[in-house]
């Protein structure tokens, strides 16, 4: 059997980074990929302002139970005279500092009366003054090629006054799923049927990775139907991923449809469950990847091993996202030949560690422990853990997004 860790990266290396850019509003770009590094075209702040609504005054001008009239009333996006000695200016959260002011006194630490302000806590030097430039630096870099979008860069670049940004094309994947025993959604299931669940859900994991779903084909048991769906698939989509039928089985024929479309399926044994049976292909010039058809293992496999690929194939700066560990909530099945990815959720212990707590029923058929974990935990082979050991942990939060 294959390595668990070595499939990972051959098959993140089986797709290729994109090379064509184009320029996306920024409005419409969460989830795009940047194409470009951008660099700052101003200093933020653009210039020093109040950190807080208060006074701005002269730091040398405070004395105990000194009076200092109110010389303006600058309120933020006005221009403030320069500060008379002796004097101060009102002014408001994101107000411009006055000339000559070096100190911001907070409302709450003075009292005006007829106009003038006496000042009822001592102020420090320079206090509750956003600096120019202390933010970001203009012409230093906000955002470095093969980073995702999401809206805190794209409040970044709107600081900036970028209206649009060059991006990565969104990644068009192809998703097809087999099998005369799977019935539409929506349609009464007859006999020995049951209902195709991994055609929504790897469309839905492919766009919650900033993806585009383009095809979501179900092909029946036949090479006609599987070469049909596949010749779509090839023809509109960069990524293809099949769901079952890559067995030796009469019915398994996706081998041979992916061998008549021009490619060669080498079929893995990973060492990882579940999931042990990964294929990969490669036709008209596009990674083919074949999933087992149960949906965990299906959710499991694209979230460790078919997410890397998206990623590079995306033109991320980061296609294998950090690994965590915590602590395990109570004793994983041994298992002396295959690593085996346990569904957990992830718990804050009384110790400040994260706990995992392990879902009671592991089989791969228990579609029902998706919703309740929040990832994977890790247990290698031939290791003996107990409670409390820590373990890799595979959050969603990292590796489905």
């Amino acid at each position: 059997m294959l390595e668990f860790d070595v499939a990972q990266a051959q098959l993140a290396q089986a797709g290729n980074a994109p090379t064509k850019t184009e320029d996306c509003p920024l409005h419409q770009a969460q989830g795009r990929i940047l194409a470009k590094s951008l660099t700052a075209h101003l200093d933020m702040p653009p210039a020093d302002n109040s950190a807080m609504d208060g006074y701005a005054i002269r730091f040398a001008d405070y004395r105990p139970g000194r009076g200092l009239p109110v010389q303006q009333r600058c309120y933020a996006g006005e221009q403030p005279q320069p500060l008379q000695a002796g004097q101060c200016i009102r002014i408001f959260t994101g107000s411009l500092i006055p000339e000559g002011a070096d100190t911001v006194v907070i409302q709450e630490d003075a009292t005006e009366t007829d106009n003038v302000l006496l000042i009822d806590q001592a102020p420090k030097l320079g206090e509750h003054i956003r600096r120019r430039g202390e933010d970001v630096q203009k012409d230093s870099t906000l955002l470095e090629a093969g980073r995702r979008i999401g809206a805190a860069e794209i409040a970044l670049l709107a600081s900036q006054g970028y209206a649009q940004v060059p991006v990565y094309p969104r990644l068009k994947v192809g998703i097809l799923t087999t099998g005369d025993e799977l019935a539409e959604l929506g349609t009464p299931l007859q006999a020995a049927q049951i209902y195709n669940s991994n055609g929504p859900m790897l469309a839905t994991l492919v766009a919650g990775l900033g993806g585009d779903p383009v095809h979501v084909l179900h092909a029946k048991d036949t090479f006609e139907s599987l070469q049909q769906a596949l010749s779509t698939l090839l023809a509109d989509c960069d990524l293809v991923i099949s769901v079952g039928g890559v067995s030796v089985g009469e019915k398994d024929l996706v081998k041979p449809a992916i061998e008549k479309a021009g490619g060669e399926l080498d079929l893995w044994r990973v060492r990882m469950k579940p999931g042990k049976p990964v294929a990969l292909a490669r036709a008209q010039g596009k990674p083919i990847v074949c999933l087992p058809g149960n949906p965990v293992s299906a959710f499991a496999v694209f979230a460790l091993l078919v997410s890397p690929l998206v990623r590079r194939m995306q033109g991320r700066e980061q296609w294998l996202p950090p690994i965590e560990h915590a602590q395990l909530d109570s004793q994983p099945p041994f298992n002396d030949i295959r690593d085996e990815f346990i569904r957990v959720r992830a718990q804050r212990g009384d110790n400040g560690h994260t706990r995992l707590g392990v879902f009671s029923r592991q089989g791969s058929g228990v579609i029902s422990s998706l919703p309740w974990s929040d990832g994977l935990a890790r247990i290698p082979a031939g290791r003996q853990f107990k409670e409390g050991d820590l373990v890799p942990y595979y959050s969603w939060a990292s590796w489905l997004v």
